[in-house]
């Protein structure tokens, strides 16, 4: 992977979902977290001794990200309304949204509504990766 550039968005995994930030003109990056808020970190920090991702954005998309976090106002974590999705969101387009947290929830409920049909903790299961996936799938289009 290319190193990422300055407003770049990251992403590494953690646990079932993918964390998210901005990378900032030094390099360090811009996120949110459960004990932290929105706050910069370095790259190390963010990297967390995962793999991390790069979700190139183009020159504007990226100088629109980059001025949303010069002086950010500091939003403390929530992870239903101010999530590190919401918080990249928020700096990309000015919509604060989880993708994420939407699938995770609509997933959840195939799954609980597949255990109350057929009481079955296997097809739950199956239920709720197929249509995490199915949904995963079609927020990237």
């Amino acid at each position: 992977m290319a190193e990422p550039r300055a407003g770049d968005i990251v992403s590494r995994r953690k646990g079932i979902v993918m964390h998210r930030g901005i990378v900032l003109d030094d390099g360090d990056v811009f996120h949110n977290t459960p004990f932290g808020g929105e706050h910069r970190s370095s790259m190390s920090e963010f990297r967390d001794g995962k793999i991390v991702y790069k979700h190139g954005l183009s020159p504007q998309q990226r100088r629109r990200v980059l001025n949303a976090t010069e002086e950010p106002e500091y939003r403390s974590y929530n992870p239903f309304t101010n999530n590190c999705e919401h918080t990249v969101t928020r700096a990309l387009d000015g919509r604060s949204r989880s993708p994420q947290l939407a699938s995770l929830v609509i997933s959840g409920g195939v799954a609980l509504a597949t255990f109350a049909l057929t009481r079955s903790v296997p097809l739950s299961v199956a239920g709720f990766a197929l249509s995490r996936k199915l949904i995963d799938q079609s927020l990237e289009d």
